[in-house]
């Protein structure tokens, strides 16, 4: 391709809303521009990546035996009712009424449809075991587009849907997907951690995130740089013992004291001149609209994922003042364990074992100090409900752990019969029975695979593709192309490099050579051929790597084995 027969509109100046490294360089690189909030078009080298991270997730799949098709975009309304998660997505769904006066949804995700057309024609055990996937656009109403593409509003994802007889069916799946993905994320440059996740609104047991660690990602997961246990920070476990500091000495009186106006944990351990860890925070939630009070200690966030795990509840939202009010006899802030009567009380397992506690009084503006549990309130239920942090140990092997920003690429999810059972998704057994598939759910960020790509690596100059998702393999930089021995000796290699099916972009501005090498920097592409006067009258011409900056001199008619070599060391 040449340059000025292309479309790379490259910029100078830093995006003004671009956060995100990637985000930035996306732009300023010409592979998207933004239309609106969280929606974006691909620009030509955009595609051109896009078109090969597609290529490397279908060659893998099909490896694995999935099998291709393409859902619609456009999904009814009942099939969400139908499967229960209308409610769990929310204001995330983007619907309209059509002309019919019938409420469409554009799809966020797939789980329904493909139930919907299984049920439809998977009747027997006997075409069983299969998984199908596709590629397709997704509509996610996103409350705070940021990012560039890494969280948008339209987004484009790899969906899987497996389909099994029993669980050890599903196992084999499950573990033919997560072999595939490690494969995808190694082939386009990344380096994936799996890590143990929360299934969420998808529902299912057991599920795991594929990580990449940057500073711009929004997901946070725990790592131990010991015995390499990670896990995401809504699913990591938490110890009693690894709960760090508890407090000390012997149990003293109850006492309730006065403290006007306060009703944090900070306000009111500066009043009491006590720590956070001395206190305890009474959360009155709504778990499936029913009152649930949960003590978390006070340096400690309660983690909600384990919460509606631990209650098997399918919504869990924090009480209203109100219904506040009517559990505790108290106002909002002033919640505590002691006295509380016909509500369900559980416990995070730091607080177990701890005494001379502080507390609210359920009563406006008053606390309890020397609380203790066992004494004053009890505890018969003391699961791990917090979020893990520095300061726990490894559930594994009890060495410290790390905290990291991550970015989430893809999420494999064992879902077993949550949508087949709630949309009577069934097929006949060998035993003559009907019972519902085993099912499992996989996908992939499409777009946040090439965002991370960029995140992973990039210098100050700009992009450094990996050779396998990069827009082009090879660069053509001639130094004053308007010269005749200049323009024929890179038209020449450029001509020779596409018979040979090399995938090469020439650089034929009229622009200086600090210009077109800019351009080039930015753009990231792996190799670049750089033609000049003087070079060229010796028969030299430079080649250059980008990933590692190095330059080395190549005699002219020795340049395309050189370039083979590089793209195949095997030829």
């Amino acid at each position: 391709m040449r340059w000025t027969k292309y479309f790379i509109p490259t910029l100078k100046e830093v995006p003004a809303e671009a956060e995100a490294v990637s985000h930035r360089l996306m732009i300023r690189a010409g592979l998207i521009r933004k239309l609106a909030s969280g929606v974006y078009s691909y620009l030509p080298l955009g595609l051109l990546v896009l078109k090969k991270v597609k290529d490397i997730i279908r060659q893998e799949m099909d490896k694995k035996g999935a099998i291709e098709l393409f859902l619609p975009s456009l999904q009814p309304i009942e099939l969400w009712h139908e499967s229960g998660r209308y409610k769990d997505l929310g204001e995330d769904l983007i619907k309209f009424k059509d002309r019919h006066n019938r409420i469409m949804v554009f799809g966020p995700t797939h789980e329904e449809v493909i139930t919907d057309l299984a049920k439809n024609h998977i009747r027997s055990y006997r075409q069983l075991p299969v998984t199908f996937y596709q590629i397709q656009t997704k509509f996610r109403d996103e409350v705070r587009p940021r990012f560039g593409v890494m969280r948008s509003r339209e987004f484009i994802m790899k969906d899987a849907y497996s389909f099994d007889r029993d669980k050890s069916g599903l196992d084999k799946s499950y573990n033919k997907m997560y072999e595939a993905y490690e494969a995808i994320f190694e082939r386009c440059g990344l380096k994936a951690i799996a890590v143990e996740a929360d299934s969420g609104v998808m529902g299912g047991d057991i599920s795991h995130e594929f990580m990449v660690l940057a500073e711009s990602g929004e997901d946070l997961l725990a790592r131990c740089l010991s015995c390499g246990y990670a896990a995401s920070v809504n699913v990591a476990n938490c110890t009693a013992q690894g709960s760090r500091p508890k407090a000390e000495g012997k149990a003293k009186s109850i006492k309730e004291v006065d403290t006007p106006g306060v009703s944090t944990i900070e306000k009111v351990g500066a009043f009491l001149k006590v720590k956070p860890e001395q206190m305890i925070k009474t959360l009155i939630y709504m778990a499936d609209n029913q009152p649930v009070a949960v003590l978390i200690r006070g340096d400690h966030e309660a983690n909600e994922a384990k919460i509606k795990k631990y209650l098997k509840c399918a919504r869990l939202e924090m009480a209203p003042e109100a219904v506040i009010k009517k559990v505790t006899g108290g106002p909002l802030g002033f919640s505590g364990p002691v006295g509380l009567r016909g509500i369900r009380i559980i416990s995070d397992n730091s607080i177990k074992g701890m005494v001379n506690f502080v507390a609210g009084a359920n009563k406006k503006d008053r606390h309890f100090i020397n609380v203790n549990p066992g004494r004053d309130f009890d505890i018969k239920e003391s699961p791990d409900l917090r979020m893990i942090t520095e300061n726990e140990l490894c559930p594994k092997c009890s060495k410290n752990i790390k905290i990291e920003h991550a970015i989430e690429m893809g999420h494999v999810f064992k879902l077993g019969v949550k949508y087949s059972k709630a949309m009577k998704a069934e097929f006949l057994d060998e035993d003559g029975k009907l019972k519902p598939y085993m099912m499992g759910c996989y996908g992939i960020g499409v777009n946040r695979i090439i965002a991370a790509a960029i995140e992973m690596h990039n210098d100050k100059k700009g992009i450094i593709w990996p050779l396998s998702i990069a827009p082009f393999q090879v660069i053509i930089i001639p130094i004053n192309y308007a010269k005749e021995n200049i323009r024929k000796a890179a038209d020449k290699i450029y001509n020779n490099l596409r018979e040979r099916e090399v995938e090469v972009l020439l650089d034929d501005r009229d622009e200086s050579a600090g210009v077109k090498f800019n351009d080039s920097e930015l753009l990231g592409i792996p190799y670049s051929i750089v033609i000049g006067e003087k070079g060229l009258k010796k028969g030299i011409l430079e080649l250059k790597d980008r990933q590692t900056g190095s330059i080395s001199e190549s005699k002219t008619e020795d340049i395309e084995r050189h370039i083979f070599t590089l793209l195949d060391p095997t030829c």
